[in-house]
Order: C-alpha cells, then sequence, then structure tokens
C-alpha cells in the first residue's frame, strides 16, 4: 500500500473533531509597527503587489517587516487549490499580470533587499503552472538588484518537468517547496497534491544543480516519528535546507490545532535534522519558510 492510498488516510472531520489545545502562555506574538513596517506596506500597496505575510495571516509579518524583509506573493492572490491549513483565497484567479516581474524588482530596489523571497499561488489552470513569470521575475530582480540574493518558494506546477525546468534555468539562489506535512495527513490536507510528487520537485531541482529547501507545520495530527519520516525522506531527496514551524489556526472554517510542540521538541528536532545532514535547519514555534531566509541563503551544501 502506498502513502497516498485511500485506506491509509482519516477524514479531513476527524481531524476537525480533535480537541482544541489552549495558545500556551508562552507562545505570544508582538504585534508594532515601525518606520521599516511602514515603508514595506507602502511600497507594495503603491506597486500593487501581494505578499504571503499578508495573504497567508503570517505571525512573524511585524518580526519581519520591522527587519526589512518580506516574500512577495506572484501571480495574483487567488489559489486554484484549497489546502485545508492555508489562509489565501480560493476560486478562479484573474489573468496573469504581465508586468508584476518588473514591479518586483523595482519594490526590490526601493526596499535595499539583500535577500528577495518570491512565491506564489497555485495556477494550475494555466499550461506552465506561472513558470514563465516565475522565470522572468527571477531574471528582471536580478537585472536590476545584481547583489540581491533570490529564494523563490515554489508550488508543483502538477510535476510537469519541462515548467520546472523553466524555474530552474533562471537559477534562484535558493529553489524551496513546502511539503508542508506527512504522508498519511498529506491527501486530506492538501487534497490536489502529492507528497511524492513534492519530493520529486526537490529531487528534481537538487539534480539541475539548485541549492533546495523544504518546510514542515506540525501540530496538524502527525506524530513525532512521521515528522523524522519526512525529514529522512526530504534528505534523500537531496533537499538542504529545511524549516519546521507550529500550525496555528488561521480562521475558525480552518483545520483546528491538534497539538502545540514545546520549544523544546522544536530544539530536539533540529538536532535531529542536522545529524541527518541538513546544512541549516530554522526549527521554532513562530518559524515559517521564509523565517530568517536571508541566512538560508549562505548555507550551501558540503
Amino acid at each position: 500500500m502506498t502513502s497516498d492510498s485511500p485506506k491509509s488516510l482519516i477524514s479531513i472531520e476527524t481531524l476537525r473533531s480533535h480537541s482544541r489545545p489552549r495558545l500556551p502562555a508562552w507562545f505570544r506574538v508582538e504585534a508594532r509597527t515601525g518606520s521599516d513596517y511602514l515603508d514595506i506596506k507602502q511600497t507594495v500597496d503603491r506597486l500593487k503587489l501581494h505578499t504571503i505575510c499578508e495573504e497567508g495571516r503570517c505571525p512573524n509579518r511585524w518580526e519581519c517587516w520591522n527587519a526589512r524583509t518580506a516574500t512577495f506573493l506572484i501571480l495574483g492572490d487567488v489559489c486554484t487549490r484549497r489546502c485545508h491549513y492555508c489562509s489565501v483565497s480560493t476560486g478562479r484567479p484573474g489573468a496573469v499580470d504581465q508586468d508584476e516581474p518588473r514591479r518586483i524588482a523595482e519594490a526590490v530596489k526601493a526596499l535595499r533587499l539583500r535577500h528577495a523571497v518570491i512565491t506564489s499561488v497555485n495556477r494550475d489552470e494555466l499550461a506552465d503552472g506561472g513558470a514563465a513569470i516565475f522565470a522572468e521575475t527571477i531574471r528582471h530582480t536580478r537585472r536590476v538588484n545584481p547583489d540581491c540574493t533570490i529564494e523563490v518558494l515554489i508550488p508543483d506546477l502538477e510535476g510537469n518537468a519541462a515548467a520546472l525546468d523553466v524555474i530552474f534555468e533562471a537559477q534562484p539562489d535558493v529553489l524551496n517547496h513546502n511539503i508542508e506535512t506527512v504522508p498519511r495527513l498529506f491527501p486530506i490536507l492538501r487534497p490536489q497534491g502529492k507528497y511524492h510528487r513534492s519530493l520529486e520537485v526537490l529531487a528534481h531541482a537538487k539534480r539541475a544543480g539548485l541549492t533546495t529547501k523544504s518546510g514542515l507545520i506540525i501540530g496538524m495530527g502527525e506524530t513525532p516519528d512521521e515528522i523524522r519520516l519526512v525529514l529522512h525522506a526530504l534528505r534523500r531527496a537531496g533537499c538542504d535546507i529545511v524549516t519546521i514551524g507550529q500550525y496555528l489556526q488561521p480562521t475558525t472554517q480552518h483545520l483546528p490545532v491538534a497539538h502545540f510542540y514545546e520549544p523544546a521538541s522544536f530544539t530536539a528536532f533540529k538536532t535531529e535534522a542536522l545529524a541527518m545532514g541538513f546544512v541549516h535547519v530554522e526549527s521554532g514555534p513562530l518559524v515559517r519558510s521564509s523565517y530568517h531566509a536571508d541566512q538560508h541563503a549562505s548555507a550551501k551544501p558540503a
């Protein structure tokens, strides 16, 4: 039986029925604005851009924006997929904005970013999944900002190797594709994705010579042993960098938190992951895939 077999699954109703733990006393986010925060907000609004920081309701938005780091969201703000933990709007996206790569490059320059992170919604209705726009955004950003490193967090593009190659050939400094969860939960939490397809995206990127990265969100009903299984699978796929963070329910319409991991658990996962051979591990309750991403760019495979 494969990990994607329906017999191995639990239902979303079962996940929703889990008792909902209270937010731990140690889990606090300081929401504050400052001049850097406002500069990013005003620049993004002026150039009519989106960020996953806002669309994904990231708990680190205040910290990251005050440190002049942000993750741009391209190809619109409406996703063709519906993952049960993600707050990005789902539905029928609008037309592709061909001028978006130019405006992303302008924003990176205006904000004087040394490391730019670019992600997107899923655009499964497009033949290439949006790969051409991704590649042009990388190229344009690099032309305008030659000293800025570029990280892209890409969808699986339905496993389209030719489309993936279009992005890979633009040579981002870091190629990120998040695995997100464990095989048992993958089909129910990411019903339009496939666990092994995500692993193959990372393996394909590594074969192309790229520095690869992935991320796990934990606390959605998995076990510690299942987390370790995924970490080992990521290493076998050649993944260089991994992030591990706590799931937070974005709205009452989304999957409730099944478990809050203690900070010590995140430290333990980091120690284990480093022993497996990852060159950089970011692990903590508030960690998301772009958290401290500028530090990840300098973590080169041995």
